[in-house]
Parts: C-alpha cells; sequence; structure tokens
C-alpha cells in the first residue's frame, strides 16, 4: 500500500478515536430514564378531616399498571380495600371501604415507560396520625436490576439476531456472484438458519422473564393470566418482528448457485426489519427525542449486525477464499464496508450512552455504567484488531502474488479475524446485560426520597443562624429543611418550631407542615409541579414578642437543564 495513503487512512482511524473522546467527555443533556413522581393527592404526610374517596399519583410520563401492584394499610397493617387504574401518567387509588381515623399508607409498584419497574409509597393521615404504624414494607423498595438469567437471554437472543441478518447479508452481497463464491455460499448457509434459530429462542425466551421482572413475581406466577398482562404491546410485538423478518431472510437464501436480485432483496428486507424492531423497546422508548434516538438506535444495531455477521463469515470462509484472490477481493470490498459501519456504531453507540445515562454519576453510580465501561473497553479492543486487519494484514495479503506468499498472511489474518468475532461476541453477551440495567440508581421513589443534587442558603433570624436546604433543587418531590445554631455554632431552638413556606411566580405551596429532626433541625417534603425561582420564607419566634422573617431563592431547572 502506499505509504502516504495507508498514513491518510490511519489518520482517519484517529480522527475517529478522537471523536468518540470528544463524544463521550463532552456535557451531556438530559433525557428521562425512569418515570418520576411530580406530586400526589393528598401530599406526603397530609392530616385530612374526612378520608379521601381516591389517591391520585402524577408522573412525568406514562405509567403501566401491574397486577396487584397497588395495596393500602392502616397503621395496624391491616390491609384496606382498594381498587386502581392508570391512564397515561396518572395512578388512580379508589378507597373502596370506610376507614377509621389514623394513619394511611400506600404501597405502589408500576412498570416505567423504559420497561423497568418503579415503587413507591405515599404516608398520610385522617383526623390525626397514629402513635404507632406497622405496615408491610415489600412494596415501597423495588429492585430495578434484572435477573442474571434474562440478561443471559437477552444477550444470546441479539447474539444469534446479528449474527444471522449479518452473515446472510454478507452471503449476498460480498462473496463473488460467479463459481469462486459457491464454496464459501454452501458453508454460510447452514450457519444462517442455526443463528436465525438461536435469535428465536434468546427473544421469544425473554417475554415471561420481562413478565416476572417488571411483577417482582416467582416462577409460578406465570400460571395466572394476570401476568400476561403487565407487559406492553411492544413486548410482544417486538420478537414476533425479529423472528419473522429472520424467516424472511432464511428462506430468501439461495439454495444454490450465484443470489439474483429476487434473493438479495428477500435477505435484505428480512435482516432490516429484524434489525430495525429492537429500537422500539428498552431505553429508547423514555429517551429524547424519541424519534431520533430510535432511528440512531437502528443504525447502532445495523451496523452491528454487518459488521459482526460480516467478521464471523469471514472467520468460517476466509481459509477457502485465501487459496487464489479472491480473498483479497472479498476482503478489500468488506474492509470499506466495515470501517463505515464501525463509524457508525462508535457515533451512534456513543450518542445512546449519551441520551441514556446523561451524566458521569449514571455512568459511576448505577450498575447501567459499568456495564456500559465493559462494553466500550471490549468493542475498542475488537476496533484495535480490526484496525490491524485492515491496516495491515490485508495489505500484505494483497500485496502477495503467488499461493506461497499468501500462506502466511492469511493464516495470521484468518487467527486475527476469529480474535475479532470473539472479542464482538463478549460484547453482544454484555449487551445483553446491558438492555435490563438502569441509567438511574433504584430506590424508594416515596415523595421526598429522590436522591439528587441539593443546594442551601444560611440567613439571620436575630441571633440564630439558619441554613435553609432544599434537597434535590429539581421537579418533583423534595425535602425543605431548616438548620439553626447560636453564635457558637450550637444547635439552638426558637421559642416555637419555625416555619417554613413556599412559593414561586405562578404557585404557591403554602406552608409546609415540618418535623424535628434533632435539636435545631426541622425539614418537611414537598412537591415541586414547575421549574423556575422557588422562595421560601422561614420565620421563626426567638421570644415571646419577635418573631423574624427571612426568605431564600432557589432556582429549579426545568426538563433537559441541569441544575
Amino acid at each position: 500500500m502506499n505509504p502516504r495513503r495507508a498514513g491518510r487512512r490511519a489518520g482517519l482511524w484517529c480522527l475517529l478515536l478522537a471523536v468518540v473522546g470528544a463524544l463521550v467527555l463532552g456535557p451531556a443533556g438530559s433525557s428521562v430514564a425512569h418515570a418520576t413522581l411530580l406530586s400526589t393527592d393528598p401530599v406526603e404526610g397530609a392530616v385530612l378531616d374526612v378520608a379521601p374517596e381516591r389517591v391520585t399519583f402524577t408522573f412525568d410520563e406514562s405509567v403501566i399498571g401491574v397486577p396487584a401492584g397497588i395495596k393500602v394499610f392502616d397503621a395496624t397493617g391491616t390491609e384496606v380495600a382498594s381498587s386502581a387504574s392508570v391512564s397515561a401518567s396518572q395512578l388512580f387509588v379508589d378507597i373502596d371501604e370506610e376507614v377509621s381515623d389514623g394513619t394511611l399508607v400506600v404501597l405502589w409498584r408500576l412498570v416505567s415507560e423504559d420497561g423497568h419497574p418503579i415503587g413507591g409509597s405515599l404516608t398520610f393521615s385522617v383526623g390525626a396520625p397514629s402513635d404507632v404504624v406497622t405496615v408491610p414494607s415489600a412494596g415501597a423498595e423495588v429492585d430495578d436490576s434484572a435477573p442474571v438469567v434474562l440478561s443471559l437471554v437477552r444477550g444470546v437472543g441479539y447474539l444469534g439476531l446479528l449474527v444471522a441478518a449479518g452473515t446472510a447479508t454478507f452471503a449476498v452481497l460480498f462473496l463473488p456472484r460467479d463459481r469462486r463464491g459457491d464454496g464459501a455460499r454452501s458453508r454460510l448457509r447452514p450457519v444462517v438458519p442455526v443463528a436465525a434459530a438461536v435469535a428465536a429462542v434468546g427473544w421469544l425466551a425473554a417475554v415471561p422473564l420481562i413478565a416476572l421482572y417488571q411483577l417482582g413475581a416467582p416462577l409460578s406466577a406465570l400460571a395466572e393470566p394476570s401476568t400476561w398482562t403487565v407487559l406492553a404491546p411492544s413486548e410482544y410485538f417486538v420478537p414476533a418482528v425479529v423472528v419473522a423478518g429472520l424467516i424472511l431472510a432464511v428462506r430468501s437464501l439461495p439454495r444454490g448457485g450465484a443470489p439474483d436480485r429476487k434473493h438479495v432483496v428477500g435477505v435484505l428486507v428480512g435482516a432490516g426489519t429484524a434489525v430495525v424492531a429492537p429500537a422500539f423497546t428498552g431505553h429508547t422508548r423514555a429517551a429524547t427525542p424519541e424519534a431520533l434516538v430510535i432511528l440512531v438506535d437502528v443504525l447502532h444495531v445495523g451496523a452491528g449486525a454487518l459488521w459482526l455477521g460480516g467478521v464471523v463469515a469471514l472467520a468460517l470462509v476466509l481459509g477457502d477464499l485465501t487459496r487464489d484472490d479472491t480473498g483479497a477481493v472479498v476482503l478489500a470490498r468488506f474492509s470499506t464496508w466495515a470501517a463505515a459501519a464501525l463509524a457508525v456504531l462508535v457515533v451512534a453507540g456513543t450518542f445512546l450512552a449519551w441520551r441514556v445515562a446523561e451524566t458521569w454519576e449514571a455512568l459511576l453510580g448505577t450498575g447501567y455504567g459499568p456495564i456500559l465501561l465493559v462494553k466500550v473497553l471490549a468493542a475498542l479492543v475488537a476496533i484495535a484488531v480490526a484496525t490491524w486487519n485492515r491496516l495491515v494484514l490485508v495489505p500484505r495479503l494483497r500485496a502477495a502474488t503467488r499461493r506461497r506468499d499468501r500462506r502466511a498472511p492469511s493464516t495470521l489474518l484468518i487467527r486475527a479475524t476469529r480474535a475479532e468475532a470473539g472479542v464482538l461476541v463478549a460484547v453482544l453477551l454484555v449487551t445483553g446485560f446491558l438492555v435490563d440495567r438502569s441509567p438511574e440508581p433504584s430506590g424508594d421513589l416515596t415523595a421526598g426520597a429522590v436522591s439528587s443534587q441539593g443546594a442551601s442558603e444560611q440567613v439571620l433570624l436575630d441571633d440564630v443562624r439558619a441554613e435553609v436546604g432544599l434537597d434535590p433543587v429539581a421537579i418533583g418531590p423534595a425535602t425543605v429543611s431548616v438548620a439553626m445554631t447560636d453564635a457558637a455554632g450550637e444547635p439552638v431552638e426558637g421559642y416555637d418550631a419555625p416555619r417554613l413556606s413556599l412559593r414561586s411566580e405562578g404557585v404557591d405551596l403554602g406552608e409546609v407542615p415540618v418535623r424535628s429532626l434533632g435539636p435545631g433541625v426541622y425539614a418537611g417534603d414537598v412537591v415541586l409541579p414547575t421549574a423556575g425561582e422557588w422562595t421560601v420564607q422561614v420565620s421563626l419566634r426567638t421570644t415571646e414578642f419577635d418573631n423574624p422573617v427571612r426568605t431564600v431563592t432557589f432556582v429549579v431547572p426545568g426538563p433537559g437543564s441541569r441544575p
């Protein structure tokens, strides 16, 4: 190869890696993963004169109800008769029996738009709070980590899909249309239906496992008809389309000889349909902008199929093709497309990680991040092997004019190609674990329990120094607090408990009921419905006659912004 041309190609690979680094290290916008609880009626900790007929939960995106996912308990832990319904982004819980005065707790479990289970609890009282509350806590904490079996099945499904679609495409597009390619086509022909069968098993077996995962139910629940109603229609539709597309691709492969136009169109339509379908399930349903994310995901899976399927095909047939110059011709043709597929994979994969994970905290502080980083590292190894193949080994093979001269580079190229295929298989298995991991911390979505970055401001109430805090500074459940100290930094109490109230330009939440967390420390739970400037007013009776009042302001960012 011309040294100048080789230098340009090496420079392009370096530029590609630089783009990856810039995209990964650059600032990320906000995407939506789990549904976030915005408000409840009644609010957390409310004390009502009479019991409400209906309790309403409002989320920031559509949610899916699950059988027996909603339970209402009184303070003694006795379940109260109730019924629940979901409409778009709202959950309605109707209390179907009369309740006596005291505390009630609503435990809820739903499925977010991205397919992950979410849950939490709401506590309020009728008449007066109960002195002792004994309520089962199983429904309030939801583990959104997918079981290992589901992740393995997902990985097998993706592996079969990409190998079947990519190998079929390689057989009709990159092999010679004359007799020189007949032997290679014969070797690849049985590989495609086997890979398609593996894909079908993986995608179809995942359906009941997803139902159990979202319900948090044991295996015996599969015998209950209600278990199958929890799934979104896409969880049934996507596997069906994947299987149907692969069947079309398999049936379109020529049984003998070179493929004609009908074979090529059938394979491309079938394989294309199969690789498009997965973009309509999982994290892409919740990331924004949805249409762009789905399109990028389609490109990502399609490029992965072309690369992995082509590398697997080469690993199987390259030994036959390198007996003459056919191998060099096929490699040159595939290398051009593989380079383009690799570029698409890198850019699309980085974009998807950016939209789904959105922050370094998601990469370092959740189960999603470490698995994503493992996938990236494995992919970088595959890229390094592919680069060595394309820039070093392929030119050596093409430069060899005699058969005996081709023996050494072809043997090395076959081994390197098989190593590349092995690494890509590992990447696909890791992807199976990535699909069902959440980019958000798991935990209870009880009002006030969502974790995020808080903020605080200090004010002076006569001689009392008060630190007023809001955590998180975000739309949805939050905690407003005040910690009071004297000049020596010791906790101090006022003549009465402090009073806190919140308001913005368009919304007045009024006084917030506060509870004592210790000497001089008080906090109350609120739900911030909108972004903008929120003013917290704090007042404290320092003596029987003095009641200083001060205000602090917190800026709550809107969707798509960062605090």
